[in-house]
C-alpha cells in the first residue's frame, strides 16, 4: 500500500475533518433541520471523510438553549437520535468544547457512553492552563483530543513557543495551526508550520489546519499547510462558516488525488441542500468587508454585523475599520 501510495502521490496520514455543523452553524445558530444532518453524516461516509464535526459543546448555564439549535450544545443523545450509533462507518464523529463556554467535566460524558470519537478543545493563548486541563479530563475520558489555538495571528512568538511546548506536554494529539481572522498568507502559514513542528516532531504529536476565507486565501493556505507537513485538514461543504466561511470540502478533496476520497458525493449534497440553506437565510462568503478585517487582521464581528444589517458603502466602512484597534 505504501508503494501505491508513493505511485499516486498522497499521503496516507491525511484526515480531513468536516466542520460544516460547527462553524456553518455560527451563520445559522446552530438550526440544521434532522434532514440536513443525516444527509451530510452520510455524504461524509461516502465521501471517505475521517471526522465529522458535530458542533459545540456548549453550556447551557451561559448560552440560552430557546436562541440556538441543538448543536450548539451536542447532546450525546441527539447524535444516536439522529444518525444512530455510527459503528463500522470509517467516519469518526467529534465535538469541540471552548475553554470557558463549556461545563466539560459534567456534559462531557465517557467515551464508552457517548458516540463522539473526538474532543476539539479550543482557546486563545492565555487559555493554555485550562486548555490543558480539559485536554487532560477528556483524555482519562478515552477521547482523542485536538486542540487549536486561536487568534495566533495576534500572538508573540515568545508566547507562542511556551504555548506549544506546554501544549506538547499534555496527552495532546493534534496541535492545530488556526487563521482565526483570514489574515495569513502562504508564506506565514510556512513559517508558522515550521514552528509547529518544531514541537510536534519533539513530542510526537500531529499537526491541523484551519483557515478563514477573509483574503479568499483559505484553500490556499490549507494546500501549503499540507506541503509543510500538516495532516489534519480541516474543511466545510460550500465553504460554509463564520463570515466568509472556510476552506472549501470540495476543492480540498479535488485536491487531495487520494483514492480514499470521493468527490462525487460531495457535489451531489451541495446541489440539493446547501441552497436551501441560504433560502432559509444563512449567509456566508468572501466579500469586500471580510477582506477589510482580514486584511487588517481583525475579528470579523465587525463585517458581520456589516453584512447582517445589508450595508454595502463599502468604502465607508472600510474607514471605520481602519480606525479600530
Amino acid at each position: 500500500m505504501k508503494e501505491i501510495s508513493k505511485l499516486l502521490g498522497y499521503r496516507e496520514d491525511i484526515r480531513v475533518v468536516d466542520a460544516t455543523l460547527r462553524d456553518g452553524g455560527l451563520v445559522n445558530n446552530f438550526y440544521f433541520s434532522d434532514e440536513f444532518v443525516k444527509a451530510l453524516y452520510m455524504t461524509n461516509i461516502r465521501a471517505g471523510v475521517d471526522y465529522m464535526e458535530m458542533g459545540y459543546k456548549a453550556s447551557r448555564e451561559m448560552f440560552d438553549v430557546e436562541k440556538f439549535g441543538k448543536w450548539k450544545f451536542t447532546d450525546d443523545d441527539d447524535i444516536y437520535a439522529v444518525i444512530g450509533e455510527n459503528k463500522d462507518t470509517g467516519l469518526k464523529l467529534a465535538a469541540m468544547a471552548d475553554v470557558g463556554r463549556c461545563d466539560y467535566k459534567n456534559d462531557i460524558r465517557m467515551r464508552s457512553e457517548s458516540p463522539l470519537d473526538l474532543i476539539r478543545v479550543a482557546c486563545y493563548i492565555h487559555q493554555i492552563p485550562t486548555a490543558v486541563d480539559m485536554i487532560e479530563d477528556a483524555k482519562k475520558k478515552g477521547y482523542e483530543v485536538s486542540c487549536n489555538i486561536m487568534a495566533i495571528s495576534n500572538a508573540q512568538e515568545t508566547d507562542l513557543r511556551i504555548a506549544l511546548d506546554m501544549l506538547c506536554q499534555s496527552p495532546v494529539d493534534v496541535i492545530y495551526i488556526v487563521d482565526s481572522f483570514g489574515s495569513l498568507y502562504p508564506e506565514q502559514i510556512a513559517r508558522i508550520a515550521h514552528l509547529y513542528c518544531e514541537y510536534s516532531e519533539k513530542y510526537n504529536k500531529k499537526l491541523g489546519m484551519h483557515a478563514h476565507n477573509n483574503q479568499q486565501l483559505a484553500f490556499a493556505n490549507t494546500i501549503e499547510a499540507v506541503g509543510d507537513g500538516v495532516d489534519w485538514l480541516d474543511a466545510t461543504y460550500a465553504g460554509m462558516g463564520r463570515g466568509a466561511g472556510n476552506c472549501f470540502m470540495e476543492n480540498l478533496l479535488g485536491f487531495l488525488h487520494n483514492p480514499k476520497y470521493n468527490l462525487y458525493p460531495v457535489i451531489q449534497f451541495i446541489e440539493k441542500y446547501m441552497p436551501q440553506v441560504r433560502e432559509q437565510g444563512a449567509k456566508w462568503g468572501y466579500d469586500m468587508q471580510y477582506f477589510f478585517t482580514g486584511l487588517l487582521n481583525q475579528h470579523p464581528r465587525s463585517a458581520i454585523a456589516f453584512t447582517a444589517d445589508a450595508r454595502s458603502d463599502y468604502a465607508a466602512f472600510y474607514t471605520e475599520v481602519l480606525g479600530q484597534d
